[in-house]
């Protein structure tokens, strides 16, 4: 049984125990991802996916909004409204963006619109619904962390992988990917910044330590959903 800490960590190593324990949940080793970055999954593969993962995408906003919402901190607001505003606004919205995505893979937006979503995936989702609607702000704000923080490298792994494997290379079939893989290294610096001054105390660093441990899992799930359902089936 760990010992419980009576003084706080440091900020340093604070968010070095965050990068590890999210790393524990790295999604790029995820066996989903692997396959996608070798080649072998299938476009319907790729499609199924596509519906299923666009529950976080559209609902994405949705988290950002209710920590903006819950917080009380004004400077911590203003970077959450910033990263809702690149999300929701105009016509190259991230929902919009993906819907393309699905497109470029022969998946007719509508159906991906009206999908229905497996066990893992609702599981995921209400679980960033708890952590995002916490009384305690440090909690969604961990939550995104622990999904944004690894968001660039996956979005640039992805899109070199539909290149070179499916031929999917068009910018407005790829540009979700590309859009993220330099807007979310803003957005994790912003979270990272204040988790750092806003958990100082041995409370504070432990709830942010098990919101991120059960985002980074919730993500895990829903992919562990995905090859279930899926990928699975097809191997058998």
């Amino acid at each position: 049984m760990p010992i419980k800490r009576t003084h706080p960590l440091s900020e340093a190593e604070f968010l070095k125990t965050l990068d590890d324990t999210i790393a524990q949940h790295n999604l790029l080793e995820h066996p989903f991802y692997q396959l996608w970055n070798e080649g072998k999954l299938t476009k319907k593969m790729l499609g199924e996916y596509s519906k299923q993962y666009y529950a976080h995408v559209r609902s994405f906003p949705v988290y950002l909004s209710a920590v903006h919402s819950r917080c009380e901190n004004p400077q911590v607001r203003q970077l959450l409204l910033e990263n809702l505003i690149e999300e929701e606004q105009g016509e190259e919205n991230h929902p919009e963006l993906w819907l393309r995505f699905a497109e470029g893979l022969g998946v007719q937006r509508s159906d991906v619109q009206t999908a229905d979503y497996i066990a893992e995936t609702q599981e995921s989702v209400e679980t960033f619904k708890s952590l995002t609607t916490s009384d305690h702000f440090i909690d969604g704000v961990a939550a995104l962390y622990a999904f944004e923080s690894q968001v660039p490298e996956i979005a640039r792994t992805k899109r070199e992988g539909l290149a070179k494997f499916y031929g999917l290379s068009a910018p407005e079939t790829v540009s979700y990917f590309s859009v993220h893989e330099q807007a979310d290294i803003g957005h994790r610096e912003a979270q990272l910044k204040i988790l750092g001054q806003h958990c100082t105390t041995v409370e504070s660093q432990e709830r942010t330590l098990n919101a991120a441990d059960r985002s980074a899992k919730a993500m895990w799930h829903f992919l562990d959903g995905v090859q279930r359902a899926f990928v699975e089936p097809s191997l058998n």
